[in-house]
């Protein structure tokens, strides 16, 4: 249990920040998930527009440390390969 004020204050920030970053990943996680299911369904002008937003998202969780620059950037490759694959 904290003592200190500093230690209670820190408990508080850390409460708060988890839920920021828990809006951001369920935020990130559902944009990955929608740009997947129009792929799957063969939509690629929709994929295409998706794309951004996705982009958005992905990039604004490696800014705030939710996930790690080299995994961003890894998924938005995947997803613009897969998206290219589409036009085959």
């Amino acid at each position: 249990m904290a003592v200190t004020k500093t230690a209670k204050r820190a408990i508080r920030q850390a409460k708060n920040r988890k839920i920021i970053n828990d809006k951001r990943k369920k935020l990130m996680k559902e944009t990955v998930k929608n740009t997947r299911s129009l792929i799957s369904k063969k939509d690629k002008s929709g994929a295409e527009k998706n794309l951004s937003n996705t982009f958005a998202a992905l990039d604004k969780a490696a800014k705030i440390g939710i996930i790690k620059k080299g995994t961003a950037d890894r998924k938005k490759s995947r997803l613009v390969k897969a998206v290219n694959k589409l036009e085959k």
